[in-house]
């Protein structure tokens, strides 16, 4: 039975504001402890909440030392590696949306002129077509669909001329 959406919100009750943070801290610090056992990698948690005087520290004092220790070893470079701020993720995700688009824009503008193309085949002219920004851009497309042409004749006349010889040479 899947449960019900939980609004993301302060819960206004303070006494079910407690609960629900202790049993909520207690299920991540117990994901905690799973994570690191099963995946076999150091982590460590510090939960600072209103209701303790002192922050909770997974799993020991000592044991949050060698991992932040260990992490002030690593190299500035490593660190900063997969760490990301909001800035440089929205940017990065910027970047990759305008160059789907563009690809998505280069692939309707292809298929424009293939339609344009068609239209030409089929009767039409092209003084009607108001959807052409680069005649030279149709006549690469032309090229390229003439060579596409060649090539299949080729290669079907390749075929025939094989089965013609393969037939000579069974007579």
């Amino acid at each position: 039975m899947a449960r019900r959406k939980i609004k993301q919100e302060l819960i206004s009750n303070e006494s079910k504001r407690k609960v629900t943070f202790r049993k909520r801290k207690g299920g991540m610090l117990k994901k905690m402890n799973e994570i690191t056992t099963l995946c076999g990698v150091i982590g460590c948690a510090i939960i600072y909440s209103t209701f303790d005087n002192r922050p909770e520290i997974w799993p020991s004092p000592p044991e949050l030392t060698r991992v932040i220790d260990r992490f002030k070893e690593t190299p500035e470079e490593e660190r900063d590696k997969y760490t990301v701020d909001q800035k440089t993720f929205l940017g990065r995700y910027i970047s990759r949306s305008s160059n789907a688009l563009e690809r998505e824009r280069k692939k309707n503008q292809g298929l424009a002129m293939e339609l344009t193309l068609i239209d030409c085949l089929a009767g039409k002219s092209l003084h009607d077509l108001k959807c052409l920004e680069d005649p030279k851009e149709l006549e690469v497309l032309l090229e390229e669909k003439i060579k596409c042409f060649t090539d299949k004749i080729e290669t079907m006349g390749l075929k025939s001329k094989q089965v013609n010889y393969e037939n000579d040479i069974k007579k």
